[in-house]
C-alpha cells in the first residue's frame, strides 16, 4: 500500500533551515574560537620561543669561554696568566668531507704533514661533540685566512680568545698544575655546554684544579648574522664574559724559579717557609713537566717520555714523596731528650760502634767521635750518642715531640695529593703489625730510619718551628694565612740550645760546613741528613760496602737538609730532599743548594751570580735541558705518527701510573728495610753523612 507523499509546509522548511544554520554557525564560531585561541597562544604565550627560533635561523650564537683568573705571587707577579690566542678547532659532529677540509686547512694554516696526520688521528678518537684542536697561538694572517673561507669548511671553528700561560714553565708545574680540555666523561656528567665550547679549559691538577670555581668566571656569547647557507653577513652585539677571580699566593715567584733552577739535574724538592707566619715562599719539585705543553695538549710520545723517566717528573715530590728523614731529626731528638730530663752536658763515649744484645750498631765515623755532649752530637751527627740516649730513654719519649714539630701531621692546603708519613712508637707498631717495639726499632728511628717517614713540607715545618718556637701552620693562599701561632710547649733555653747546635753544624766544624753563607754578617743554622734505601747485608759489609757513586741511581742514598737563616734572628726556614743523590756531586748536594736558596732571600744578586757559574756545567737551564732530553728520546725511538696524537684521557700527572709505581716501590723498599733483621738495618751500618 503506497503512502501518500509527505507535505512540506513553509513552517517546516523554515525550521529545518534555521537548525542547520545554527549548527553551521556554531561550528564556524567554535572553529574560529579554536583558531583564535591557538593564534593567541602562539603569539603571546609562545612568543619568546618562536622569536628565539626565528632568531636562530638568522643568527648563530656561540659561547665565549670566560677569561680565567690569574694566579699571582705575594708581590702581584703572575705565576699563571692569560695570553691572547687565535685558534682553530674542528667539531667532529659538524664535519663533512674530512679529507677535503683537512687538506684545505693544511694549506691555509701551513701545517706540516705530521701535524695534519695528528689532527686526523685525534678526530678518529674524539667524541662527536668534543672539539679537536687544529692549531692555536696563530698569527692574524693565518687566522683570517680560515675565517674568510668558513662556508667551505663545515665543522671548522676559528676562535679569538685567551690561552693559559705559565711564564716560569716547569718551575711551577707541581705548584699550579695545568688546565686542559674537558673529557667526554665530564661533559656527560654535567651536560654543561661550556664544556664542549672550543677553547674552554678547566683545571686538571694542582692549584688550577683546587681553585677551579674561583678562577673560572662566567661565559660570554658571540652572535653573528648569517644567510640560510650559513654565510656570514654581519657581527652583532656580543655578551661579554665575566672573568674569573685572581688568586694571590704566598709564593715568591722569583724564589720559586731560582730554587727550581738551583736543584739542577737532581730528582728532588725544596720548600721554604716564612718563620714569622708559616707562609710558603716556594714549593718546588723537580724535574717536572712543562704546564704550557700540557695545556696545549700533550702528545702520547711526550707522556711516555715523562712516564719512562726514572726521576719521575710527573710526581709532586713535596706532597707525594715520603722519605726516611735521616739525621735531620737529630736536632728534634735533642729537644725531646731535654724535655725528658737529659742535660745538654751529659756525654756519651763514641768508639764507632755500640753493642746491644747480640747486635753491633755503628756510627758513620768508624774511628768514633770520642766523648760527645748533645751539641757536639748534632754538629758531628754522631750516631752512637743517639743510639745510647734513646736506648736509655725509649723512643716513646721522642715520638710526641716529633709530632709537635710537624712530622706525621696533616696540613690544611689546597692539594689533594698529600701523604703524611709516619711517626712510630710502641703503640703504633702493636696496632699495625701486632708486634712489640724492639730496641733495634728505637735505634733505627733515632737516626731517622726504620719506620719513620716524612715529606719535604713536614721537614721544612720542623725547621721553622724550631727556629720560631711556635707551632706554625704552612699556608699557600694569601687570604688563609694562619697568623699568631701558639708557642711550642718547650722552654726557650731548650729551643735555643737546639738552634745553637744547628748553627754549629755549619759554622762550628760540623757536617754542613759547605752550607756556610757568603753574605757578610749573616749565618745559617742547619742539619744534614742521609737516608739509606737499600739493605746492606753482613756479607756485603765483609767484602766492602759499595759507595754511592758505584751504585745504580735507584740504590743510592737520599740526601736531606733542613735549615733556617739568619741564625741570629730566624726569618726563613727550608727543607730540601734529593732522591738518590748520594752526595756524589758537591755543587749538586744539599748543603750548597740550601746555602744558595737562603742567599737568594738575603742577597739576590750574589745568589744569581753563584748560579750562573754552575748552571752551564749541568747542560744549561731547565728549558734547554728538557729540549735536549726530548730530542734524544725522539731520536732513540723514531716514533710512529700515532705517537704525536693528543693524549685525551683523564689521567693527570699526580694520578699517573708512573707515580703510583714509584710510590709503591718506595713503600716496599722502606718496609723491607724496617722489617729486616737487626744486623741488616741502617743502624747497623750507621748513617753515611758526608763530612766536610
Amino acid at each position: 500500500m503506497r503512502r501518500p507523499p509527505k507535505t512540506v509546509t513553509p513552517a517546516m522548511q523554515a525550521y529545518s533551515f534555521s537548525r542547520r544554520a545554527w549548527l553551521l554557525g556554531a561550528g564556524t564560531v567554535g572553529m574560529g574560537g579554536l583558531l583564535s585561541g591557538r593564534m593567541a597562544w602562539l603569539s603571546i604565550a609562545e612568543n619568546a620561543r618562536y622569536n628565539s627560533l626565528a632568531e636562530s635561523n638568522r643568527v648563530n650564537a656561540t659561547l665565549v669561554p670566560p677569561r680565567r683568573g690569574w694566579l699571582v705571587d705575594r708581590h702581584g707577579q703572575p705565576i699563571a696568566n692569560n695570553r691572547t690566542d687565535f685558534r682553530v678547532d674542528i667539531i667532529p659532529d659538524r664535519l663533512r668531507d674530512n679529507d677535503r677540509v683537512l687538506r684545505l686547512l693544511g694549506q691555509l694554516l701551513r701545517l706540516p704533514p705530521e701535524e695534519v696526520e695528528r689532527v686526523r688521528i685525534d678526530l678518529d678518537r674524539a667524541a662527536g661533540f668534543q672539539p679537536v684542536q687544529v692549531a692555536e697561538n696563530l698569527d692574524w694572517e693565518r687566522f683570517a685566512a680560515v675565517s674568510v673561507r668558513l662556508p667551505e669548511l663545515p665543522g671548522v671553528q676559528p676562535t679569538r680568545g685567551f690561552a693559559r700561560h705559565y711564564p716560569a714553565g716547569a718551575a711551577v708545574a707541581h705548584l699550579t698544575g695545568y688546565v686542559g680540555a674537558p673529557t667526554a666523561e665530564q661533559f656527560k656528567e654535567t651536560r654543561d655546554p661550556l664544556l664542549v665550547t672550543p677553547g674552554f679549559k678547566l683545571g686538571k691538577d694542582g692549584l688550577e684544579k683546587a681553585l677551579e670555581q674561583h678562577l673560572r668566571g662566567q661565559a660570554g656569547a658571540k652572535r653573528v648574522e648569517v644567510t640560510a647557507r650559513g654565510k656570514l653577513v654581519a657581527e652583532l652585539a656580543t655578551r661579554p664574559d665575566v672573568p674569573g677571580k685572581n688568586a694571590r699566593l704566598t709564593i715568591d715567584a722569583g724564589l720559586q724559579e731560582y730554587a727550581a733552577r738551583r736543584l739542577g739535574t737532581n730528582s728532588g724538592s725544596a720548600v721554604v717557609l716564612d718563620c714569622r707566619t708559616g707562609e710558603m715562599l716556594c714549593m718546588v719539585s723537580m724535574p717536572a713537566y712543562d704546564p704550557n705543553s700540557f695545556s696545549d695538549g700533550i702528545s702520547h710520545l711526550e707522556w711516555q717520555m715523562l712516564s719512562d723517566d726514572d726521576h719521575v717528573p710527573l710526581m709532586n715530590k713535596v706532597t707525594q714523596g715520603l722519605y726516611p728523614p735521616g739525621s735531620t731529626v737529630k736536632p728534634m731528638n735533642t729537644l725531646a731528650l731535654m724535655a725528658a730530663g737529659v742535660a745538654p752536658t751529659d756525654r756519651v763515649l763514641c768508639t764507632g760502634a755500640l753493642r746491644v744484645g747480640t747486635g753491633v750498631f755503628h756510627c758513620h765515623k768508624r774511628g768514633g767521635h770520642g766523648a760527645v755532649d748533645m751539641k757536639t752530637a748534632v754538629a758531628q751527627s754522631c750516631d752512637i750518642y743517639f743510639y745510647e740516649m734513646i736506648r736509655r730513654m725509649g723512643y716513646d719519649r721522642i715520638a710526641p715531640v716529633a709530632r709537635e714539630l710537624g712530622l706525621g701531621q696533616k696540613f690544611e692546603l689546597p692539594f689533594s695529593t698529600q701523604r703524611y708519613g709516619t711517626v712510630p712508637d710502641s703503640a703504633w707498631k702493636l696496632r699495625k703489625y701486632k708486634d712489640r717495639w724492639t730496641v733495634a726499632d728505637g735505634l733505627n728511628a733515632s737516626i731517622g730510619q726504620g719506620y719513620v717517614l716524612a715529606n719535604p713540607l713536614q721537614l721544612a715545618v720542623m725547621a721553622a718551628r724550631i727556629a720560631s718556637g711556635r707551632a706554625l701552620q704552612p699556608s699557600i693562599l694569601a687570604d688563609r694565612v694562619h697568623r699568631d701561632a701558639p708557642a711550642l710547649p718547650f722552654d726557650s733555653e731548650q729551643l735555643q740550645h737546639v738552634r745553637d747546635s744547628m748553627w754549629a753544624v755549619v759554622n762550628g766544624g760540623g757536617t754542613g760546613a759547605a752550607a756556610r753563607l757568603l753574605v757578610p754578617g749573616m749565618s745559617i743554622a742547619a742539619k744534614t741528613g742521609t737516608a739509606q734505601v737499600r739493605r746492606i747485608t753482613m756479607a756485603e759489609r765483609r767484602g766492602g760496602v759499595l759507595k754511592n757513586g758505584q751504585l745504580p741511581f735507584k740504590l743510592r742514598d737520599h740526601a736531606l737538609f733542613v735549615c733556617f737563616a739568619p741564625a741570629e734572628n730566624p726569618r726563613y726556614a727550608a727543607g730540601i730532599v734529593l732522591e738518590h743523590n748520594g752526595h756524589t756531586v758537591r755543587n749538586l748536594d744539599t748543603p750548597m743548594i740550601g746555602r744558595d736558596i737562603m742567599t737568594y732571600l738575603l742577597d739576590r744578586d750574589r745568589a744569581l751570580a753563584s748560579l750562573a757559574e754552575v748552571e752551564p756545567t749541568w747542560g744549561g737551564d731547565i728549558t734547554t735541558r728538557m729540549a735536549a732530553q726530548a730530542a734524544a728520546y725522539r731520536a732513540a725511538r723514531n716514533p710512529a705518527p700515532a705517537a704525536a696524537a693528543t693524549k685525551t684521557d683523564g689521567v693527570v700527572p699526580s694520578d699517573a701510573p708512573a707515580v703510583e709505581a714509584a710510590t709503591s716501590l718506595a713503600n716496599q723498599t722502606q718496609a723491607a728495610l724496617a722489617e729486616a733483621p737487626a744486623a741488616d738495618t741502617p743502624a747497623a751500618e750507621g748513617t753515611t753523612e758526608r763530612t766536610p
